[in-house]
């Protein structure tokens, strides 16, 4: 099976986040048409990312959003 290619394959909410993703412009491009123009990579999103649980790029958009309302709500 061919690796994900984080640079240039197609990217959908139910694209699985392996241990070869990557925080490349497609991935940015896919989070900023889930999570809107104010969608930034920051240290805690991105470990989470890459804690080895199972998760989708849709699981990661949600979160994101999650993060964000909670920070709004402050």
């Amino acid at each position: 099976m061919k690796a994900f290619d984080w640079h240039a394959d197609p990217i959908t909410r139910a694209t699985p986040i392996t241990r070869s993703y990557r925080n490349t412009q497609n991935a940015r491009r896919f989070f900023r048409s889930q999570c809107g123009a104010d969608f930034k990579f920051d240290r805690p999103f991105m470990a989470w990312l890459k804690d080895g649980a199972p998760k989708t790029m849709g699981d990661a958009a949600d979160e994101w959003l999650r993060r964000a309302a909670a920070k709004r709500s402050r």
